[in-house]
């Protein structure tokens, strides 16, 4: 059963009897089922409602009351490859003007391209309003893979990561080593969609104006360290060499010339490992080649709630090919792995977030028919 606005269906919470983790400590319910390619998801602030993006093009709501509700306004996208309608957020003067903003893909001149806009939420109408691009990636491009995306705020901006639209050329070249190019980079805006005058290659010739660091392959997470407040990404590598990155003012960060990756066709080495002085900036941690170790992610999330006490500060980040939602620690300047949470469950993980009122776990798995889910304390 496919979320559709076009019949309405509402899905209540569902009591399933679903066995607790008990060596983990939690218990999972599921509260959703049947939504359509869920990609991102975030808590609105006023009434603790969760707000959901379907790839096809579709933002519902969900509560505890009344389950999935289909919102109308959602913008056009071109669901095909990777695109369609990707991530959300809740803009940070929500309580004020009830902004949400999202990136999706859309068609421009030379192919297709990630979009970044914003719209009003009107909940009584069940409808989204005055839907507004703010910024389309440049160039476009005819291909279908590595859109990104994932939107975060931080110091009254906003920042967008995004994919390098699946270059194969693993060369100096390459599409993320081009400043000319927001693809395969992270940019910086203005809450309007402006350029702010202190980007770090506003006054660079021929450079993209919004870049705020690049180097990067497909960026499929960020969130803010809650004590540093620096910007964390996590993205996908080639045939492994995943890695989770803090964003630095004007970084490279080495995609594709530095890389613990192999090529997806013979698994041979194109790029050495980051080394301390290649000129790139270097992962917090990285994983190594091959589909046995590597960790393709996709949402990422510092556990900040009380429900689970002992998980204060760890980094939650859902692993899509291995089918588990990774518990992470800050461990000597890296990352070191605590437990994989929902490990044999046989679903891939595609965006968590935390309850702000319960400090529950709240994970938005994959594919076509997939579920919402909530972790909590076992008993």
């Amino acid at each position: 059963m496919r979320i559709s606005t076009t019949a309405f269906l509402t899905l209540a919470t569902a009591s399933l009897a679903l066995p607790a983790h008990a060596d983990n400590g939690y218990s999972m319910e599921t509260l959703a089922e049947g939504l359509d390619r869920p990609w991102g998801m975030a808590f609105l602030p006023d009434h603790n409602d969760l707000i959901i993006t379907l790839r096809g093009g579709e933002v519902v709501l969900w509560n505890s009351d009344d389950g999935v509700i289909p919102l109308s306004g959602a913008p056009d996208v071109v669901d095909s490859g990777q695109g369609g309608l990707l991530d959300i957020a809740v803009g940070p003067d929500f309580e004020d003007d009830g902004l949400l903003y999202m990136t999706w893909v859309a068609s421009v001149d030379g192919g297709t391209t990630t979009h970044v806009g914003r719209a009003q939420l009107d909940r009584e109408g069940s409808a989204l309003t005055d839907l507004e691009v703010l910024h389309a990636v440049q160039p476009g491009i005819d291909s279908g893979a590595h859109f990104g995306s994932r939107i975060v705020f931080q110091d009254g901006h906003l920042y967008a990561g995004f994919g390098d639209r699946g270059s194969k050329d693993f060369s100096e070249s390459h599409i993320s080593q081009d400043l000319s190019s927001e693809n395969g980079a992270v940019i910086r805006l203005t809450l309007d969609g402006d350029i702010p005058d202190d980007n770090p290659f506003v006054d660079e010739d021929g450079a993209a104006a919004a870049i705020w660091s690049y180097g990067h392959r497909n960026i499929q997470a960020m969130t803010i360290h809650p004590e540093t407040g620096a910007i964390w990404l996590a993205e996908h590598g080639e045939a492994g060499g995943d890695e989770v990155n803090i964003v630095e003012r004007g970084g490279n960060f080495g995609w594709p010339l530095a890389s613990e990756g192999v090529t997806y066709s013979d698994g041979a080495q194109f790029a050495e490992p980051h080394q301390p002085d290649d000129g790139f900036v270097s992962p917090i941690h990285a994983w190594p080649a091959g589909r046995e170790d590597h960790n393709p992610p996709s949402g990422m999330v510092f556990y900040e709630g009380d429900a689970f006490a002992d998980w204060q500060g760890h980094l939650l980040i859902g692993n899509l090919y291995h089918e588990y939602l990774g518990l992470w620690r800050e461990e000597d300047g890296g990352l070191s792995e605590v437990a994989r949470l929902l490990d044999g469950e046989d679903m891939r993980i595609r965006d968590v977030a935390i309850g702000p009122d319960d400090g529950f776990i709240y994970v938005l798995t994959d594919g076509s028919d997939a579920p919402l889910l909530r972790l909590s304390p076992e008993g």
